[in-house]
């Protein structure tokens, strides 16, 4: 799967531009951040929210060079080590689910810029 553009929820654009004027980070890394949060805490139960009126990324912005990587996280976080056939719509809604659920950890855990190094250092 390779995705062009991706657009998150209203709701987590947002939490994303709260997190990122306090952390002194641009919006896409702070979404990095949210889903590799959200992937640590494991599955993401639900449905995916309404994202008519979310942000849009490039997708390269958003990945960078890692996109595939981040993808076979999404896929092994989600499905496990076995292969498995999915809908691409499907992955990007759990994507956009650990989007909303890793922003929303990143809002109670950044509160400044040494919060947001100290969270990449691994300290918090």
């Amino acid at each position: 799967m390779h995705i062009s553009k991706f657009r998150i929820s209203s709701a987590a654009t947002g939490q994303v531009r709260i997190v990122a004027q306090k952390a002194g980070l641009t919006p896409n890394l702070v979404c990095r951040m949210a889903m590799l949060t959200s992937f640590e805490a494991g599955p993401v139960p639900g449905t995916s929210p309404e994202v008519q009126d979310g942000q849009e990324f490039n997708a390269y912005t958003l990945f960078g060079d890692f996109q595939p990587i981040f993808l076979d996280m999404l896929r092994f976080v989600e499905f496990g080590s076995e292969p498995v056939d999915v809908e691409d719509s499907v992955l990007l809604d759990r994507l956009r689910l650990h989007i909303d659920r890793g922003i929303r950890q990143l809002s109670v855990r950044i509160k400044s810029p040494a919060d947001a190094a100290e969270l990449l250092a691994g300290s918090i």
